[in-house]
């Protein structure tokens, strides 16, 4: 692991990264709504920074809301990531999550796992 963390806020969303294993590991918590799509975007696909790999795991645990901001922002990321032969997953949704992912078919795209560890292994 490589201990690059750094921590960002906006209103009501904290943003922690760090690199595991050339997979970068974003942990979210608060709430995802258009407050905060700009932050999201800017950690899940950072802008000119090549070093970073392309391979990234969304840790939702601490997520407690997400609206349509969201979804967008996950799903721009995952086609950005894969054009640059990456990939994005989704792990540790809570049940309120996990159910607007699934109800959009977010999770039908996106591969979604029950913890950060299960992504990791992909």
């Amino acid at each position: 692991m490589v201990g690059n963390e750094r921590t960002d806020h906006a209103e009501r969303l904290s943003v922690a990264h760090r690199v595991v294993d050339g997979i970068r590991v974003v942990t979210l918590r608060g709430e995802i709504d258009h407050t905060a799509k700009g932050l999201l975007a800017g950690v899940l696909v950072p802008e000119g920074d090549a070093a970073l790999p392309p391979r990234v795991v969304a840790d939702l645990e601490g997520v407690t809301f997400m609206d349509s901001s969201g979804i967008n922002s996950f799903i721009l990321a995952h086609q950005h990531l894969t054009a640059a032969h990456g990939w994005l997953r989704i792990a540790g949704a809570q049940e309120a999550v996990r159910r607007v992912l699934g109800l959009v078919g977010v999770d039908t795209v996106i591969d979604c796992h029950p913890t950060v560890e299960q992504a990791l292994d992909g």
